[in-house]
């Protein structure tokens, strides 16, 4: 009788590009720019040496979160074409090690904030830590088809925390950029999805092509299209921004709309992936126009 033998990657000794690997670079880069965009268009200028630090904080709590959503998902991420690089999952990490670091950034990164930035905008990211982390990756990720809409909340914060950097206050202003991520986040991830279907559910992660069906999924990418939409105009509509922002929006967008029409061709297997890629662009784009009309309009 042959035994039954379950083998695990070798662990090698891990290097600096490990841990920044397990730290998701290229997405902490893009959150530490949305907060960016919120610390300059709160009221007043910034002080420099608050706002590096603030900065510096924010983004140690946002690798600290990618830590553990990939210590977390390890098992998972091993049976996805996707994810079966990460460090974790090839060994290159171990599970001590990837929790250890996480702890230590967060750590680090919550000290930070509360001593040298303010109160506020420390609780405001361990609530956005503990959303991601914890609540969204280990729970709703694989309880509910609606894990990304619920648990998008997490991931729209850093505006406000860029906010609240700079106030100490949550203001409506500051809540309208969290919407605009809020609502980016399911088509955005719901694209992936379409692309990663079988993955997915080879995985058992009930995302919603998984669940409810392609057709029943690119509806929903096309209402929230229109959700963000609408909700990437209210910056104009209120006065935060001026004409630039807007007409590079309308372009923004009207691209997003372009892409979305080729998801219901189905004879194009790629449409949702390219709706994926252009999504992250849509997003630095869209934060960087707000940063850029403040600049020429302040």
């Amino acid at each position: 009788m042959q035994n039954s033998i379950v083998t695990t990657p070798a662990l090698h000794r891990a290097n600096w590009k490990d841990y920044l690997a397990l730290c998701k670079p290229k997405v902490v880069l893009l959150m530490l720019l949305t907060a960016l965009v919120g610390a300059l268009l709160a009221p007043g200028w910034p002080d420099p040496g608050t706002l590096t630090v603030a900065v510096i904080g924010i983004a140690l709590c946002a690798a600290s979160g990618a830590a553990i959503n990939n210590l977390i998902d390890h098992k998972l991420d091993a049976t996805m074409a996707r994810t079966r690089q990460r460090p974790v999952v090839t060994g290159h990490l171990s599970p001590q090690q990837a929790l250890g670091f996480a702890l230590i950034l967060a750590v680090s990164g919550l000290l930070m904030l509360w001593f040298l930035v303010n109160p506020v905008t420390m609780w405001l990211t361990l609530f956005a830590l503990i959303g991601y982390a914890v609540i969204y990756t280990l729970f709703l990720k694989r309880a509910t088809p609606q894990n990304i809409t619920i648990g998008g909340l997490a991931g729209a914060m850093p505006p406000l925390l860029g906010w609240t950097a700079v106030t100490g206050q949550i203001h409506p202003d500051a809540l309208l950029l969290v919407l605009i991520i809020f609502a980016w986040t399911p088509p955005h991830f719901w694209a992936l999805a379409l692309h990663k279907k079988d993955e997915y559910a080879g995985a058992n992660v009930p995302m919603l092509p998984v669940t409810h069906g392609d057709a029943f999924t690119r509806i929903q990418i096309l209402l929230y299209s229109l959700l963000l939409f609408a909700c990437t105009l209210l910056p104009f509509v209120t006065g935060m921004s001026k004409w630039l922002y807007l007409a590079g929006v309308l372009v923004l967008n009207g691209y997003q709309f372009r892409l979305v029409k080729q998801l219901f061709d189905q004879r194009d297997p790629l449409a949702a992936w390219r709706l994926f890629k252009y999504s992250i662009q849509y997003l630095m784009w869209l934060f960087l126009l707000l940063m850029i009309d403040s600049m020429v309009f302040g």
